[in-house]
């Protein structure tokens, strides 16, 4: 029988994160104050305008760009979408991407691989990284016209070096997509300094509102548009603006911009006990991506020769919450791509569980969870052997 007086241990912050207190406070208060259409020429529009120019400046001054470049949108996948679709122009060309890339990708791609585009997909070594030597060769690059890659990876929290790439887009005119959403506010992120066209963020991914997101722009750059209204966001993404949301985003990147060294190294910290406890404790088990380049919060881990919905069911009914990957494609049979394209054997990457530790987890919360997750593994052993 299950203990339901169980503490609920939430171990899945790359689905969504909660809400700091403060920025509950920040939207409230906002949305109380400022409830004016920012591009009304009133009083209250004006404060309103205000509080958004205020957002914008904040998360453009903690991103590296420019306040003009950020777009706000209503998170990631609407901005991942804005870029590959306002990039698309015409009905044919190449995309280069990577295998294992975000749903709101992968699904954009497929989109425009039915309006005549191809695709060309990256290989990357068995951590998860991107091998280097394609870039040199002319091949990758012919008729090559969008560029697409994560720049953190969701369910293996692995962290691309996307310098190469960036470099070869830019001497060939081909603009440069990155989806940075599991990266903003768990990594140092500097738009320029990475030198793409566009970039991609969801608030919810540290903390911040649900509902709202930004792609950064590099000025300069054009996209098509594929929705049509007013002509808020410079006129390139219609729709009156949230911006008690807006407000709540970047309170939520100025928290972790303004303590995200102590922040990083807490994290660090509970994902490496977390890891070390399963490995001294749960027997057989394998730890998936790269061991230095990923995320200081991510752990996706296998445990061979179980079923990882299996897994997944049994840890929700011991309170532990964790997911097998992107929560976008929960629901599917079908194994993770990205440990597929690691080359991954099928025991591994059928069995794996990502956890995903924020700041407010704490060490008894860590433990604890090694305590339960090491029953369940050896339960579904023992009952595995038995069958």
């Amino acid at each position: 029988m299950t203990n339901r007086t169980l503490e609920e241990i939430y171990l899945d912050n790359n689905a969504t994160t909660r809400p700091f207190p403060s920025v509950i406070e920040t939207v409230a208060r906002h949305l109380g104050d400022n409830y004016g259409n920012p591009g009304s020429r009133h009083a209250a529009g004006r404060r309103a305008r205000v509080v958004l120019q205020d957002a914008r400046e904040s998360i453009a001054g903690i991103l590296g760009a420019d306040p003009d470049e950020v777009i706000f949108t209503s998170g990631g996948t609407e901005s991942t979408n804005l870029a590959l679709f306002g990039f698309a122009t015409g009905c044919d060309g190449v995309i280069v991407t990577t295998a294992g890339e975000h749903p709101a990708t992968t699904e954009s791609i497929a989109e425009l691989g039915r309006r005549g585009w191809t695709t060309r997909t990256l290989d990357v070594d068995s951590r998860g990284r991107l091998i280097p030597e394609q870039l040199d060769q002319s091949a990758t690059w012919d008729n090559c016209r969008l560029a697409t890659l994560i720049l953190a990876h969701n369910e293996t929290g692995v962290v691309q070096e996307l310098g190469r790439v960036s470099e070869e887009c830019r001497e060939r005119s081909i603009p440069l997509h990155i989806d940075a959403v599991q990266a903003v506010g768990k990594i140092p992120v500097d738009f320029h300094e990475l030198g793409a066209a566009s970039l991609a963020l969801g608030a919810h991914k540290f903390h911040g509102p649900r509902g709202i997101g930004a792609l950064l722009l590099r000025d300069g750059c054009q996209l098509v548009r594929f929705e049509h209204g007013g002509h808020q966001e410079a006129g390139r993404r219609p729709g009156t603006e949230v911006v008690a949301l807006a407000a709540g985003m970047a309170c939520a990147l100025e928290i972790w911009n303004d303590d995200q060294a102590a922040r990083t190294s807490h994290v660090a910290m509970l994902r490496d006990r977390l890891q070390q406890g399963l490995e001294q404790q749960a027997g057989n088990c394998t730890v998936n991506g790269h061991f230095e380049h990923r995320l200081p919060n991510t752990l996706n881990i296998a445990f061979p020769g179980l079923d990882g919905e299996a897994i997944l069911v049994a840890l929700d009914l011991e309170q532990i919450d964790c997911s097998l990957g992107s929560t976008c494609s929960s629901g599917s049979a079908e194994p993770a791509p990205a440990l597929v394209a690691m080359g991954c054997p099928e025991d591994v990457y059928r069995a794996s569980v990502r956890f995903s530790m924020a700041v407010e987890n704490t060490v008894e919360e860590i433990d604890e969870a090694v305590r339960r997750i090491v029953q369940v593994v050896q339960r579904l052993r023992e009952s595995a052997s038995v069958a």
